[in-house]
């Protein structure tokens, strides 16, 4: 299961599709997981956790599609370049949104939790905003050190994507020249 020979290039190419894969798939199984507490605490999680689960779950399902046509020798590298160019804009958004409240935070001041889900759900009471029982996501990553951390490490996670899909981009743009030019035929056999 090789798929096609493109060199060093494609072997690139593999490598950070799977490192895209592991990171929406760490993003989507914590973003799911505080949502999960959300909902049985009975109030609504907010619009930034929402966001940033779609975008990756859309994002997961594009990389997988992308890997399998790639190993088919099937997938169309330009349009291949203009999606990730497309998926980088929306991982931008995600990292700038989730992001800008927590890079004023400082986790390690934050009181001592032992992160149980009752000290979860207690600090999401005093983080519910007086609209409609919608949590107010800049109290909310700062309600305990395992909230905060966690979020840190989705941003992270978002801004390692951001790296990723401008690389992937770059390596599809390069493949697709590569493809383009023609071997020399051979005038004497």
């Amino acid at each position: 299961m090789a798929g096609p020979n493109h060199g060093a290039l494609g072997a690139t190419f593999k490598i950070v599709r799977w490192l895209q894969a592991v990171s929406l798939l760490a993003i989507i199984g914590i973003t799911a997981n505080f949502i999960s507490q959300m909902v049985s605490s009975n109030t609504s999680p907010p619009n930034v956790l929402v966001g940033t689960l779609s975008v990756t779950c859309i994002a997961v399902l594009y990389c997988v599609i992308t890997y399998i046509l790639y190993l088919d020798s099937v997938l169309p590298f330009l349009i291949n370049t203009g999606m990730d160019g497309l998926l980088l804009i929306a991982v931008v958004v995600v990292a700038v949104t989730v992001g800008k409240p927590l890079s004023y935070l400082n986790c390690q001041v934050i009181g001592e939790t032992n992160g149980n889900a009752y000290a979860f759900t207690a600090a999401l009471g005093y983080s519910l905003d007086k609209t409609g029982g919608m949590t107010n996501y800049n109290n909310w990553i700062g309600a305990t050190k395992t909230t905060c951390f966690l979020m840190k490490a989705i941003w992270g996670l978002s801004i390692a994507l951001c790296i990723l899909f401008a690389f992937s981009a770059i390596c599809s743009v390069c493949l697709w020249r590569r493809s383009k030019t023609v071997a020399p035929k051979d005038v004497e056999g």
